[in-house]
């Protein structure tokens, strides 16, 4: 009769609900992320000439790249959901988390989102400024120029934001005892590779929801063998 009620006890435990919700959001965000990623990433590349510039947004391929400018704000949107349950999570298991990472952590996620939506939305502004007007369209060189800022913001910026989270969450998950060693390490080298990356493609930024899938599932699984802290310990807090 005990062990009935302790698995019923450890599945209504804040900890669970949360990393629960957290490995969910996260699988959102992956989801959403890759497809919307893959379509946007279907423009020319910087190196393209004109003449195939000039083909592409003359052509029906440039829907591809709308929709996926339409997804991109729903996947950020999950991304934000899914930072903001790891923090509760987190919370949860230490109310005072230590403070320069739990900032860094805040502050990375939200840059990330920015940067992903200004960066995708410069990369697909003349795909969608073909699909959804009859202006005519700019000259390749300013096509090119879009796309080189769009880049730039996604692959050099937005993909560093995504290394400091990767590398604070993991800090922080540590602490707070809900995140095993073996899967400490991968994150670090993880957030190194995208913090230290110079790749221009995407197969680099999707490694970023690819660990948060695999974080978030195993934190969810861990979640429901951990102890929860005495409720005197966290309300002191």
């Amino acid at each position: 009769m005990a062990e009935p009620l302790t698995a019923k006890r450890l599945a209504a435990s804040p900890t669970v609900k949360l990393a629960r919700m957290s490995s969910l959001t996260g699988i959102l965000f992956a989801g959403l992320f890759v497809v919307a990623l893959v379509l946007v990433h279907t423009t020319p590349t910087l190196s393209a000439s004109d003449a195939d510039i000039t083909a592409f947004y003359n052509s029906s391929s440039t829907a591809l790249v709308t929709v996926g400018i339409y997804l991109i704000p729903l996947a950020g949107i999950a991304f934000l959901w899914h930072a903001h349950t790891t923090r509760l999570l987190i919370k949860s298991r230490t109310p005072s988390p230590s403070a320069i990472p739990d900032g860094l952590q805040l502050v990375s996620g939200i840059l990330f989102v920015v940067l992903l939506f200004a960066g995708t939305a410069s990369a697909g502004s003349v795909a969608l400024l073909k699909d959804l007007t009859t202006a005519p369209l700019p000259s390749p060189d300013f096509a090119r120029g879009m796309l080189a800022v769009g880049y730039g913001m996604v692959f050099i910026y937005a993909l560093r934001g995504a290394g400091m989270y990767a590398l604070t969450t993991t800090s922080l998950l540590r602490e707070a005892g809900i995140m095993p060693k073996w899967l400490a390490l991968v994150s670090y080298l993880v957030a190194a590779f995208l913090l230290l990356s110079t790749l221009m493609h995407p197969a680099a930024m999707l490694l970023f929801p690819t660990w948060v899938v695999v974080a978030g599932l195993v934190v969810f699984i861990r979640a429901g063998r951990v102890t929860e802290p005495p409720v005197s310990e966290r309300q002191s807090a």
